[in-house]
């Protein structure tokens, strides 16, 4: 594989990781930034843990999906974050589910 086709292969993969993200996001309830990873989960607890000269955070997410191109399966029960860097935890807005009209039951 040369330059060009790898290039071509990455802009690929992350272009569907995009679209997955864009077609589960609306399942969720939070998005969390950690420094490695971005995370979709529908319930978050952040813990500041004290220590004799510093502090870490510690996060838990269940009903998680994981930003990881190089992740087989991003859809995972729980996810356990230790870190000494920021954390951002948003809530998403509530969306009403919508059935696409070619599937609604509806006349």
């Amino acid at each position: 594989m040369d330059d060009e086709e790898l290039e071509d292969y990455d802009r690929e993969v992350e272009l569907a990781l995009y679209r997955e993200y864009r077609d589960v996001v609306g399942q969720f309830a939070y998005v969390i930034e950690t420094e490695r990873r971005f995370y979709l989960a529908n319930e978050v607890s952040l813990d500041r843990k004290d220590t004799e000269h510093d502090f870490y955070f510690e996060l838990n997410m269940k009903d998680v999906w994981v930003w990881d191109v190089y992740r087989s399966d991003r859809f995972v029960s729980s996810v356990r974050v230790l870190t000494f860097k920021d954390v951002n935890v948003e809530k998403l807005s509530q969306r009403d589910f919508e059935l696409p009209k070619d599937l609604s039951l509806d006349k």
